[in-house]
């Protein structure tokens, strides 16, 4: 009886964490050889436009220790930032390159 009170306790308590839980991620920095940095914003993509982690997690990107590498011909053709930078959904990674490159 114990063990079912103590678990139906915990569950009451770690439930609404979760709703009330702020995204983490940080801002992630990309350092392409030949060019400027980008930095990558969740505060914008998750914050902002209210992007779901599973829209870019593990679809698009997987963890810090295993990214995938993609070049701008590769964005250009849908994958990576292409995925949604495509002049429909956000704004064309091709000709846009301050907006992410600083």
């Amino acid at each position: 009886m114990k063990k079912i009170l103590g678990l139906g306790l915990a569950a009451l308590l770690f439930i609404p964490s979760i709703g009330w839980s702020s995204v983490g991620g940080g801002d992630v920095f990309f350092r392409p050889a030949g060019s400027d940095n980008v930095v990558y914003s969740h505060d914008v993509h998750v914050g902002k436009a209210g992007l779901r982690c599973s829209e870019c997690h593990y679809k698009l990107y997987t963890t810090v220790g295993h990214r995938k590498k993609a070049t701008m011909e590769d964005m250009e053709k849908g994958q990576s930032c292409g995925a949604c930078h495509n002049g429909q959904r956000a704004f064309a990674v091709k000709g846009n390159c301050t907006k992410c490159h600083k």
